[in-house]
């Protein structure tokens, strides 16, 4: 054996001793539910000093020209209340998402378009409140399971004209919870399916799958693991 392969066998064996020992260090209580919720900022500290695509990066610092509508900042959202800080407006996605959404903006900004954010990460206990209110997993997530809003990976998003400002027209508003909002719903005008296949289309081309029900809503296609987390738009924002 040569002492290259001795070598690459020691930093093998180095390398998954470092990421057993970090995994073990990191302890996610399972919630009443069973589900494993992040409430601490040593935990999250950890995960991410061990693979950086965990990191949770501000958007509108990541994406040059996003646009932030938070709705749930706002009365103007199905719960007609406020769930996040007033005038939040701000929000978070892991960085492996954000990098990919990156590329979705750039593509959009060679066509005279960009985009707008509705919803990205959700802290678990706001997710609790809408389960409350609506037991229905076509539109919300059920707690048993958490929502990938929870573990930073899913975004509610439209495209919006950057000459004019306006949002294209993709047939309903934002959280509409009637089959017109369905991703293959084709009772529209052709204008309005291609605008939505237009938002579809780029957001699979770079990584990220739909949600049928919901045509604002995608998912960060991905094989890692992402807890879902209850820590709060301030805590973030101070570990930035």
């Amino acid at each position: 054996m040569t002492k290259k392969s001795i070598y690459l066998i020691f930093l093998t064996q180095f390398l998954l001793f470092k990421f057993s020992f970090a995994q073990e260090a990191i302890n996610v209580p399972k919630n009443k539910y069973g589900v494993p919720v992040m409430v601490r900022e040593d935990n999250y500290l950890k995960i991410i000093s061990n693979d950086n695509g965990q990191k949770m990066v501000e958007l509108n610092k990541w994406i040059p020209d996003i646009v932030i509508d938070l709705r749930y900042a706002t009365t103007n959202n199905f719960m007609k209340r406020r769930m996040y800080p007033a005038n939040t407006n701000y929000t978070f996605l892991r960085k492996d998402a954000a990098d990919s959404l990156l590329k979705v903006q750039q593509a959009l900004h060679a066509k005279g378009f960009g985009l707008k954010i509705f919803d990205a990460y959700r802290p678990y206990a706001v997710s609790e409140k809408f389960w409350e209110l609506i037991h229905d997993e076509r539109y919300v997530a059920d707690p048993a399971k958490a929502s990938n809003h929870n573990r930073g990976i899913a975004v509610d998003l439209t495209i919006v004209n950057l000459a004019t400002g306006k949002e294209l027209d993709m047939g309903t508003g934002f959280d509409n919870f009637t089959d017109s909002a369905h991703q293959h719903f084709s009772a529209f005008p052709d204008e309005i399916i291609n605008n939505r296949r237009f938002l579809t289309s780029l957001m699979t081309k770079y990584g990220f799958e739909p949600l049928e029900t919901e045509w604002w809503h995608f998912s960060l296609v991905t094989k890692k693991t992402f807890y879902a987390m209850n820590l709060s738009f301030e805590d973030l924002k101070n570990l930035q």
